[in-house]
């Protein structure tokens, strides 16, 4: 059974305390959005699964209650960065397993200010889910008084610089376009554009890594509608509506450890994985998608992320930024939206809002940052610890759709 997203919505990406809501406040702007932009009412949602890290246990149903008090069951959703296409995967299933005809994908965030942590528990390493993926970046890198994050990924494109030659200004080109393709967008938490110069002058967070080379902290919501075949015929939404042609999840396997290198341990090999299964699934390959939301939690993550995807040869994600490859006029336009970096990242909602951005780019509605042709679009999605989520969407033409 096909799986259709035909309502989408977000709030604008804020730095965290400068906007005077709760978590229930921005869920209610997404949700309302996405079903005023799929013409249903909540009334018509079948179920409703919810990400989010920060917020106490069954956050989900007080946010979704300022949608509706309709009694449908409510998933509370936790996957670190993921949580978000994790929440979104669930909904697809929902449909695509033949168990609800109209589900609601919800993720918010509501953050503190300043860097995260590396998930300890009250700063005791040991009792933390991710202490294994520390342990391999301490015993080859040691351990910095720098945050935790940025540190693992730091640590990851020291080695990819030692291995591939991949420099400081390469890691910096995937800023500067990041940054620049955030201009156009409305709910990017950042819309200023800086030049290479700028990017390699800002303060460093962990080396090679500067601040403009990092996601900041960020609150916000995003929220789709995922429907079935039916449900786009029966409520004539084939104009709208984006397919889901596949979509895989894939977590940490030995790979991810065995060979000590944080380049693994942050998550290529599972991304490689998750892309593969999705190719697999959809007979669709890296060559027939134009435009790509990926995980750019910080800048070398998005190089890793070229060659899981396979849009290069291993050690030649530099080049290919480089080249121009990756922004408009070039192959493929990667994270028009600003990705992470400039858009922002409230976790819960991040997948999500990736693929609100699709969703606009396939239907040729996202005005200033328009990708020209867009009918095939891929967004990954990861979370430290690990979970890496990849999704294939296409636009829906009348006969596919119905």
């Amino acid at each position: 059974m096909r799986s259709y997203i035909v309502g989408v919505g977000m709030t604008r990406f804020e730095k965290p305390e400068t906007r005077d809501w709760q978590y229930w406040d921005m869920a209610k702007e997404a949700g309302d959005a996405a079903l005023a932009d799929a013409s249903i009412t909540y009334a018509d949602v079948q179920q409703v699964p919810v990400g989010y890290c920060f917020q106490p246990s069954t956050a989900g149903q007080r946010a979704v209650y300022e949608l509706g008090l309709t009694g449908v069951p409510v998933y509370n959703v936790n996957n670190n960065c993921a949580t978000g296409s994790t929440a979104l995967m669930l909904a697809r299933q929902f449909v695509e397993g033949g168990v609800s005809d109209c589900v609601l994908a919800l993720g918010f965030e509501k953050m503190r200010r300043g860097a995260l942590g590396g998930g300890a528990d009250g700063g005791d390493f040991k009792t933390s889910p991710v202490a294994r993926h520390y342990a391999v970046m301490a015993a080859r890198h040691g351990f910095e008084m720098s945050p935790p994050t940025a540190q693992i990924f730091g640590d990851a494109a020291r080695e990819h610089g030692e291995r591939y030659g991949t420099t400081a200004a390469q890691l910096a080109a995937v800023a500067v376009k990041n940054h620049r393709h955030s201009v156009g967008n409305p709910y990017a938490q950042f819309r200023d554009a800086y030049t290479a110069d700028e990017i390699l002058a800002a303060r460093t967070i962990h080396a090679p890594l500067t601040k403009l080379q990092c996601s900041p902290t960020s609150d916000g919501a995003a929220a789709a509608v995922v429907v079935s075949e039916r449900f786009v015929e029966e409520r004539g939404l084939g104009d709208r509506a984006v397919e889901i042609v596949a979509q895989a999840m894939t977590t940490d396997t030995a790979e991810s450890f065995d060979s000590g290198s944080c380049v693994d341990v942050v998550g290529q090999p599972v991304s490689r994985e998750a892309a593969r299964q999705v190719y697999e699934a959809s007979g669709l390959g890296i060559d027939d998608v134009d435009v790509i939301e990926l995980h750019d939690c910080f800048s070398i993550n998005e190089l890793l992320t070229y060659e899981a995807l396979g849009m290069c040869a291993q050690g030649e994600s530099g080049k290919l930024v480089e080249s121009g490859a990756t922004t408009y006029g070039g192959r493929w336009v990667v994270n028009p939206s600003g990705g992470l970096i400039s858009k922002g990242h409230p976790l819960g909602a991040t997948g999500i809002a990736q693929l609100a951005e699709l969703t606009w780019q396939l239907r040729g509605t996202a005005d200033a940052r328009q990708v020209p042709g867009a009918r095939v679009g891929l967004a990954h999605n990861i979370g430290l610890g690990g979970a890496a989520v990849v999704t294939m969407v296409r636009r829906a033409d009348a006969g596919a759709a119905g």
